[in-house]
């Protein structure tokens, strides 16, 4: 399964704002990514916090929250003058669940209302799984990226 990533526009303001309680260290962070149903509406200018997300799946051999992400990278590319988020694709094992159309992206601090979103995939369509594995197939050049114009 491969979706398109978008920004949610106020992780910038905490990377950059003058309080680190935002800032995120992909690399070393907790990094996650949950599942949730197309009745879920990403706002990427008032969506903040994961606490700010709704209608997660819910199913067998799924965890609420999502799953934690693993060889997670941050590089630069000067020929495309991108900087590009990376991991390995997020994968969940026999699994039973229906109706997962986004995929969010945040950081977790173990609390929801302080856990900052990153960004998010839409699938395009509802995605149902029956006692199967689900990965989410990232693009080559990663879950989201920056370009430096």
């Amino acid at each position: 399964m491969s979706a398109t990533a978008n920004w949610f526009g106020n992780s910038f303001v905490g990377q950059y704002s003058a309080t680190a309680a935002r800032r995120i260290d992909f690399v070393t962070d907790t990094i996650k990514c949950s599942l949730h149903t197309v009745t879920y509406v990403p706002n990427q200018d008032t969506h903040t916090f994961w606490s700010d997300t709704t209608n997660e799946v819910s199913g067998t051999g799924y965890t609420t929250g999502g799953t934690t992400l693993t060889s997670k990278t941050v590089t630069y590319d000067s020929a495309s003058n991108e900087t590009r988020l990376d991991a390995a694709d997020p994968a969940w094992t026999t699994v039973t669940f229906s109706g997962a159309r986004i995929a969010v992206f945040y950081k977790d601090t173990g609390t929801t209302t302080t856990s900052p979103l990153i960004a998010w995939h839409n699938f395009g369509g509802d995605q149902t799984v029956a006692g199967a594995n689900f990965t989410i197939v990232l693009d080559a050049t990663g879950l989201a990226k920056i370009v430096a114009l």
